[in-house]
């Protein structure tokens, strides 16, 4: 996928440790490969080149003295812009940030720093992350490397797309209700969320509080693993982080499959498009192969997951963005005739449509009247999903099946029916409301467009995933296949 010249993380490692590459001459490759692709992507926000060089220059005179920082050291990470990073715009895709600029590393960033990694710029992403197409309010977007035609998925479709053009081997972005998963699905590659509070949110953009998560795209389950594995850990600076010891991601990758219990989502695979379930039965046989076992698992309360997520999500935006009101923070209109045309122009022209959206959904089920018949019950509800869930891995040790009920679709296909774009998450969603951690990889194509398979766990059991999914990549190709003239 990633072409002779970017090998995957392991092989950049190993490249730099034995002297037949160095850090400055790799990144110097990304920075070509991103100057001459993007232009037609769409995947890059910003790019850093300037303070990227510094890093890679320092990174090569550590390894010529002995000192080494891990697996990451010198290797070009992206970042999706909702994260701050010192010195670049932190607009996070809106109009109604113009002109901001990040005034320190968000927690991520400064993790992956610290582990040699080089940071080479930020990724576009959906407006604040309010969207699966990664298309601005002013006609820009990124384009997906597959089908130039079609969305690269969202809100990460930049870091999506920046891994699946192997433009980087792997890129920083966030998860609220699919947002790594579903992009990763819709472009052939690996991405992974997180348990809620294994990553820092600091310095991250807030969607929606309780559903925000840091996460990872690369080429491969082990390439995630060494990203994550510097991303993860307690950061004081976030009340959400969880005070718990990181395992070692990679050290269990190749652990064996034999006995793992595997259950079928019984609720993801009604109604699924019979080429799509083919996929993942096929993936289900390898295994079986591999020696895990399959039963049948039932989350009665999953099918509510759309219904609950776009109650909670919208009512913790709308709070979020009360704070861009045109006079302390954010976009203001031009010459206001008083306070009340200053805060409705102002967040009128500075917000897009989808943004807007949700600001009114989330305002309404706040609203005095209907907090208890929305928002009160919604969480009531989220709550079952999460006994469901909870009841589930008593059974078994993982869950799956499919990221997407369909291939990517053609850009602007779905602006006037936000109903059918918010049922593309149907299968993502409810790990979210439940803080658990998930991720999806490739298993196929329809309509030669890539397909992914989607693999829950229960908290913290990123170790387990990363395995069964590095076990499948082991058994077949579709993570390493490259969409046409990205080869």
């Amino acid at each position: 996928m990633t072409g002779p010249d970017l090998p995957g993380i392991g092989g950049l490692s190993q490249a730099y440790l034995s002297g037949r590459r160095t850090a400055a001459a790799v990144l110097e490759d990304t920075l070509a490969r991103i100057a001459a692709a993007d232009g037609a992507l769409g995947a890059f926000a910003a790019v850093d080149a300037g303070r990227a060089r510094r890093a890679a220059a320092a990174a090569d005179a550590e390894l010529k003295i002995g000192r080494w920082r891990g697996p990451l050291h010198g290797v070009p990470i992206a970042v999706k812009e909702l994260f701050d990073v010192e010195g670049l715009p932190a607009t996070y895709g809106s109009r109604a940030r113009a002109g901001a600029v990040a005034a320190a590393d968000a927690g991520v960033v400064r993790r992956l720093r610290r582990a040699g990694a080089v940071i080479v710029g930020l990724t576009r992403s959906h407006e604040f992350g309010w969207g699966i197409t990664t298309q601005h309010p002013d006609g820009t977007g990124t384009r997906n490397p597959c089908n130039p035609d079609f969305v690269p998925g969202g809100s990460s479709g930049g870091s999506a797309a920046a891994v699946a053009a192997g433009l980087v081997p792997a890129a920083v972005a966030t998860d609220t209700g699919g947002s790594i998963r579903q992009p990763a699905a819709l472009t052939g590659v690996t991405g992974v969320k997180p348990t809620y509070g294994r990553v820092s949110r600091y310095g991250m953009i807030a969607f929606a509080s309780s559903l925000d998560q840091a996460g990872v795209f690369a080429r491969s389950a082990a390439d995630a693993a060494i990203v994550l594995q510097a991303m993860a850990g307690f950061d004081p600076r976030d009340s959400t982080s969880i005070d718990a010891p990181v395992p070692d991601y990679p050290a269990t990758l190749e652990a064996p499959l034999t006995g793992l219990k595997i259950g079928m989502l019984r609720e993801f695979f009604d109604g699924l498009d019979a080429r799509n379930a083919a996929l993942i039965h096929d993936a289900l046989k390898i295994y079986r192969g591999l020696g895990a076992q399959t039963v049948d698992v039932s989350l009665p309360h999953l099918p509510l997951s759309v219904p609950t997520y776009y109650v909670v999500a919208p009512a913790e935006c709308s709070s979020n963005l009360s704070r861009f009101d045109g006079v302390r923070f954010g976009y203001r209109c031009e010459a206001p005739k008083d306070l009340l045309d200053l805060y409705k122009r102002s967040r009128g022209e500075g917000f897009g449509a989808e943004v807007k959206r949700r600001i009114m959904t989330g305002t309404y089920v706040l609203s005095a009247g209907y907090f208890d018949a929305y928002y009160l019950k919604a969480q009531k509800v989220r709550r079952l999903i999460t006994d469901d869930f909870r009841a589930a891995f008593e059974q078994v040790d993982l869950l799956i099946g499919p990221t997407t009920p369909t291939p990517a679709f053609a850009i602007g296909a779905k602006i006037d029916d936000p109903v059918t774009m918010y049922l593309n998450d149907i299968y993502t969603i409810g790990a979210n409301l439940a803080g658990l951690p998930g991720m999806s990889l490739p298993c196929g194509f329809i309509e030669g467009l890539p397909m992914g398979l989607q693999l829950i766990g229960p908290h913290f059991s990123e170790a387990k995933l990363l395995n069964a999914a590095h076990g499948f990549q082991q058994a077949t190709d579709w993570h390493s296949r490259a969409p046409r003239g990205y080869e």
